[in-house]
């Protein structure tokens, strides 16, 4: 299927993680897809990442940024702009379960906010006047935690939650400029991350099993891979009457009859 993201200028937050974490699939997915990544991250891994695209010919740009100071995406977005003339579509990524629970501290709790939910804002204040003339897109990265809760983790219950409030907000706000926004669920998804918890747990093999089969469709993870397809289809011109959605990517895992899981 065309998707017609070839030449799109295509900001996306986060896509310099790990080989294979989900920010990194999203970022291969673009590329191959023919459109311009032009990746705002704070890890130097992105230098890396964008070489290996221009060295295939690929056109992507990094620009090094810490997400929760404002100022720095303040002027990443000018670069991305000053380097492209415009900006198509936004992509926010970043997420980090950090933990930050009843037993934070107040600045732990802030910082869990700045990071998850503050820059979400922020990279699309400094983005609107660039999507407004192009009549672009927003896919904000969500996760079930906004939804249904974990446990031990108010600082991004909390963050992902509002993300789902700014996805439907963004959408009434924007709808009179042609702007859709739109977020993409996450609930178990195998990422590198995933596998270094597991690892930690003292009986990993038993909770990674516990978890699997609580999965109704075929009791497997969600790969980074399925999530970068949908979120792919998402900001293409193939969703073009899609707005306010919150998109589940999940395996059925937030919404199907609980009859469905295994003993």
């Amino acid at each position: 299927m065309e998707l017609n993201l070839k030449g799109k200028v295509v900001l996306i937050s986060g896509a310099a993680g790990v080989r294979e974490s989900i920010g990194e699939t999203i970022l291969q997915a673009l590329a191959k897809e023919g459109a311009i990544p032009a990746i705002i991250d704070r890890n130097a891994r992105g230098f890396g990442y964008v070489a290996e695209l221009q060295k295939k010919g690929i056109d992507a740009s990094f620009f090094q940024t810490d997400v929760t100071e404002p100022d720095q995406i303040k002027a990443a977005v000018a670069g991305v702009v000053e380097k492209y003339g415009r900006i198509d579509v936004v992509i926010n990524n970043v997420g980090v379960n950090d933990g930050a629970g009843l037993d934070a501290s107040y600045e732990e709790f802030m910082n869990s906010l700045k990071l998850n939910l503050v820059s979400f804002y922020l990279v699309v204040k400094y983005a609107l006047p660039h999507l407004k003339a192009t009549k672009g897109n927003i896919l904000n990265i969500g996760s079930k935690v906004g939804l249904t809760g974990q446990g031990g983790t108010s600082g991004y219950a909390a963050a992902k939650g509002g993300v789902l409030g700014l996805t439907r907000e963004w959408a009434v706000d924007l709808v009179k400029f042609g702007i859709r926004s739109n977020a993409i669920i996450i609930a178990e998804s195998w990422t590198p991350s995933y596998d270094t918890w597991i690892k930690t747990l003292d009986k990993g093999a038993e909770k990674l099993k516990s978890i699997l089969n609580k999965i109704p469709l075929e009791h497997r993870m969600t790969t980074p891979q399925e999530i970068a397809d949908t979120c792919l289809f998402t900001i293409s011109d193939k969703s073009s009457h899609t707005t306010g959605q919150f998109i589940f990517v999940d395996g059925g895992y937030v919404h199907l009859d609980r009859a469905l899981l295994s003993e």
